[in-house]
């Protein structure tokens, strides 16, 4: 199984298949939205889903980008894991803090 990055999406393959991605897009300068995580069925369970949003996250920190959650998965990571909340857009840190 291999992780793969081109612009706008981080993907694994295995044995020349596409099997999960995660899909990025520029909201503006120093910020993305992470925009839809996918894992092939035949692969669920195995954690690759979120293989494919630390690799975001990496990338997003390596790159001083802020995000916007808008997927479903990274939307729960976000709430699940104070820890990485830092790459958070200034506005989606306060709505998790139950701020206005």
């Amino acid at each position: 199984m291999e992780m793969n990055h081109e612009d706008g999406r981080f993907y694994l393959v295995d044995n020349g298949e596409t099997i999960g991605e995660i899909t990025y897009s520029t909201v503006k300068e120093g910020i993305i939205s992470l925009d839809h995580t996918y894992v092939n069925d035949s692969y669920r369970g195995q954690g690759l889903a979120g293989k494919l949003l630390n690799a975001a996250l990496d990338y997003a920190d390596l790159k001083s980008l802020k995000i916007v959650p808008v997927c479903e998965y990274a939307k729960a990571a976000f709430e699940r894991k104070p820890e990485i909340r830092f790459l958070l857009t200034e506005n989606y840190q306060k709505l998790l803090k139950g701020e206005n």
